[in-house]
């Protein structure tokens, strides 16, 4: 008798032997469940939405260019993975690292206009919406994939730092979590140049970037219940364009970063004393519309603003890094390119 389960596996690999014959519509849709997860891990590589998007379409391209090589020695999820990590360095071969605001410059003169938009390479948020799609796909919410800490903005901006081959080693060892031998390889490298490497990223990473430990990693898996509130009482404070109630929210050494300026504010009081001149101004009440939502596992603002027709317009995305009780940190991308991947409405509700 045939199990429901050996009737599934039986139908997975017939599309597979068909997809590997040439049959387009079977790759096309064996490529597809893969498509969120790779999307995400193509994200860890660049900082960017965009640049993921194009790198996944790339990882397909190449992967039906050289069906012929897959010879069942690993899974085919796997094998889309190294073929998506060796499109991703052939990318950051070509273009500079991302980088925030306090990496190019000093801290602004909260009194002073913020500088132009420049066409830096800025790191970019990544949409929880799109994370929650990866779990829908089948990856198990706790794994390293999807997990907070190697998600959250610290994180990436400390991977920025890695050289590229360091960096496709410390993903595919500690967030998808292959093994040495796997990851050796998928790179064309040896076990022991592979370890080397991990080792030399890790050191970099504990430099740069504040790991919490296992018991403060499994609360914080999600956004927590403070940082709810928090989210609340700040979306709340810039609908009302509160300036006393958001700097209620901030610790003494918060920081408001603004790429694609490099314009950024260091402490609480230059932050407010920046929202108070330039944005919490006093023809601003009824003009701005906060709505929750969030990025990189951390809570976040869909900002609008009323334009001079009355109506309200994607402005930015407020990403808040909150230790508890307090936020630290809050930056605004002015990408409202992001606020359909957010799930967050053209148009604002009352």
């Amino acid at each position: 008798m045939t199990t429901r389960r050996g009737q599934e596996k039986s139908a997975d690999a017939d599309e597979l032997g068909a997809a590997l014959a040439g049959d387009e519509s079977a790759f096309a849709a064996l490529v597809e469940r893969h498509r969120p997860e790779l999307h995400l891990h193509c994200y860890r590589f660049l900082g960017s939405t965009q640049d993921a998007e194009d790198l996944v379409q790339e990882t397909f391209l190449r992967a039906w260019a050289k069906r012929a090589s897959f010879q069942g020695r690993s899974t085919f999820r796997a094998w889309l993975y190294g073929i998506a990590t060796n499109a991703c360095l052939d990318a950051l071969r070509r273009r500079p690292r991302r980088v925030t605001p306090p990496e190019v410059t000093g801290p602004a003169d909260p009194g002073a206009r913020p500088g132009p938009a420049t066409d830096l390479a800025w790191l970019e948020p990544y949409p929880d919406r799109l994370i929650e799609d990866v779990v829908a796909a089948g990856v198990d919410p706790e794994a390293a994939l999807v997990r907070r800490e190697a998600t959250e903005l610290a994180f990436l901006a400390a991977m920025q730092h890695l050289p590229p081959r360091q960096r496709a080693v410390l993903i595919l060892r500690d967030v998808v979590e292959w093994s040495a031998k796997e990851t050796a390889g998928s790179l064309n490298m040896t076990v022991a140049s592979a370890n080397s490497a991990l080792q030399r990223a890790r050191e970099t990473l504990r430099r740069r970037w504040v790991r919490q430990d296992a018991a403060d990693r499994r609360a914080l898996a999600r956004i927590s219940e403070v940082e709810r509130s928090l989210l609340a009482r700040m979306v709340d404070a810039w609908n009302r364009t509160d300036i006393n109630a958001v700097a209620a929210l901030l610790g003494a050494d918060a920081r408001l970063v603004m790429p694609p300026t490099t314009s950024w504010y260091d402490g609480r009081a230059a932050v407010t004393s920046f929202l108070a001149t330039h944005a919490f101004t006093p023809s601003m009440p009824g003009r701005m519309r906060a709505v929750p939502t969030a990025a990189n596992r951390q809570p976040a603002l869909g900002v609008y603003i009323r334009d001079d027709s009355g109506d309200f317009r994607p402005f930015a995305l407020l990403v808040l890094t909150v230790e508890s009780p307090v936020v630290t940190e809050m930056t605004l991308f002015h990408l409202p390119r992001l606020f359909p991947l957010c799930g967050l409405p053209t148009v604002p509700g009352p």
